[in-house]
């Protein structure tokens, strides 16, 4: 569970690596804390849903925009590739085809690896 809550931990943190395990994780948390809490507040009407999602998506925009940039560094690709995602469908494909890729073996020019960090 420590692994998954690593992007909280280092939440705006835009240097270093994130293993798949730790990006996945990230992205479960957050659906099943969307599912608890956003769930219940759809029953709400007009204002007070749209603002409850809001407060949401704003106190998670860093932490998924900083693990998604760790995501990239671990294949060895710029944080900018993010960017891929204003492209519509395409660039979000391309993103997670990104994401599910393995790792660099060893360091690469953003730092060693987070499996050999977490295994030593």
């Amino acid at each position: 569970m420590e692994l998954y809550l690593q992007p909280f931990k280092k939440y705006a943190v835009f240097e270093g690596r994130a293993s798949r395990a730790e990006y996945w994780g990230f992205i479960l948390i957050i659906f099943i804390l969307a599912i608890i809490i956003l769930l219940p507040i759809s029953l709400m009407t007009g204002a007070a849903y749209e603002t409850v999602v809001n407060i949401f998506a704003v106190f998670l925009f860093l932490p998924s925009l900083a693990v998604t940039v760790r995501r990239l560094h671990d294949i060895n690709k710029s944080g900018w590739y993010v960017l891929l995602n204003l492209i519509p469908f395409i660039g979000g494909l391309i993103l997670f085809i990104f994401a599910v890729k393995s790792g660099d073996q060893g360091d690469n020019k953003y730092g060693p690896s987070p499996k050999q960090m977490t295994s030593t």
